[in-house]
């Protein structure tokens, strides 16, 4: 780490800015730091909702111009060197390549912070990826963040995975916590949520939420839902969007539970669905940590898990705060499921899983990492009573 650089202003680099888990991390990350008195800078270059932004009060925001990567980074080099920036932080990849680039052309660069956050061996070999391919993976990724001054990684798991691909031991690469819970997450899923199933009287609902992509494996959730359904009365609510909608519902018709699944497309806000819900289950092929299965457990729902790369297994405390059950087995996870739906935990008992992941939690632990001192948050309440 070059010892000269300054140390100042926090920025943190989204150059496409959506509601993917790491879009949301980095916003709840820029705001902690400003309520914990860090100038934060937040740069984008596009942005799919607007309204993403109006969560980061005290946050600078700066849209980057320019249609390529180079024009981008020339216009992100002046602005680090005028704010007086001290740490950068990225962690999608072609960030994580801009940022490279500008820090290289600068002659007094901040420090290049990368956060790790996909289990990479996990996705290849979900991938099914071959020799030369997994090798060609890993020389990119080892290129890329051998470039940063520091590696942080948001799982056990991942932290384990940069390991091997970086050759690096772990103690220098610190395992963060995903800022997940927010202050404002308890009342958000207090709204109404008018749905008939979600009612008093109903079945058991069991929820899943993410894309309708292979990495969530929907497909399992449903063939394990069609083997539980055997067992007792429940209906199936997946949100979200995606390539598979028009299969999952096909697989339904087929199993015959067409009339107790639904597909509820993707909700701004699916707290409420979580709360109500009576089990949450995550049936992803691999992660990189799991945002949603915290959500849930901080709505004091119920969860079962695939003991997938990486994240779940961390969250879940090895089975302690619910159900893990091997990748892609529909049998166990429709036990687990059936299971966990007739002795469900206390409410009480799933609130301490999430304790490390509040947003001034995973500040004061990304601070202590990055060597910054900062006065606590006040002036506001901060309880996470779920």
């Amino acid at each position: 780490m070059n010892a000269d650089r300054r140390e100042g202003r926090i920025a943190l680099l989204l150059q496409h800015l959506g509601d993917g888990g790491v879009e949301r991390c980095f916003l709840n990350l820029a705001r902690g730091f400003a309520d914990r008195g860090i100038s934060a800078d937040l740069y984008v270059h596009e942005v799919s909702d607007e309204g993403l932004l109006e969560t980061t009060p005290g946050v600078r925001l700066s849209r980057l111009r320019g249609e390529s990567p180079a024009q981008r980074g020339a216009g992100l080099a002046d602005l680090l060197l005028a704010r007086n920036t001290g740490v950068v932080l990225s962690a999608k990849e072609e960030d994580c390549r801009l940022i490279s680039e500008v820090c290289r052309s600068m002659q007094k660069p901040p420090r290049s912070v990368m956060v790790a956050s996909l289990d990479y061996t996990g996705q290849l070999r979900g991938r099914r990826a071959g020799p030369w391919q997994r090798w060609r993976r890993y020389r990119q990724v080892r290129r890329l963040f051998g470039r940063a001054d520091q590696v942080f990684c948001v799982s056990e798991g991942v932290a384990r995975d940069m390991g091997r691909i970086l050759r690096r031991p772990l103690d220098q690469l610190p395992v963060l916590p995903n800022p997940v819970v927010t202050p404002e997450l308890d009342a958000l899923s207090r709204a109404p949520v008018e749905h008939p199933w979600l009612q008093a009287g109903q079945p058991p609902v069991v929820l899943g939420v993410g894309r309708l992509s292979r990495i969530k494996n929907f497909p399992l959730l449903v063939r394990a839902f069609a083997k539980a359904r055997r067992e007792m009365e429940m209906h199936l609510m997946i949100l979200g969007e995606g390539k598979q909608r028009a299969e999952l519902m096909r697989l339904a018709s087929e199993l015959g539970v067409t009339e107790d699944v639904e597909l509820a497309g993707f909700q701004v806000n699916p707290y409420p669905y979580m709360r109500h819900a009576d089990l949450f289950v995550l049936s992803s092929l691999w992660e990189g940590f799991g945002n949603v299965l915290v959500e849930a457990l901080a709505c004091g729902t119920a969860a079962v898990s695939t003991d997938c790369p990486s994240g779940p297994s961390q969250i879940l405390q090895g089975g302690k705060y619910g159900a893990l059950v091997p990748v892609d087995d529909a049998d166990a996870l429709a036990g687990a499921i059936v299971a966990s739906l007739r002795n469900p935990p206390p409410t009480a008992f799933l609130a301490e899983a999430v304790l490390p992941y509040t947003l001034e939690h995973s500040v004061s632990a990304y601070l202590e990492a990055l060597g910054l001192a900062a006065p606590p948050v006040s002036g506001r309440n901060t309880s996470h009573q779920l």
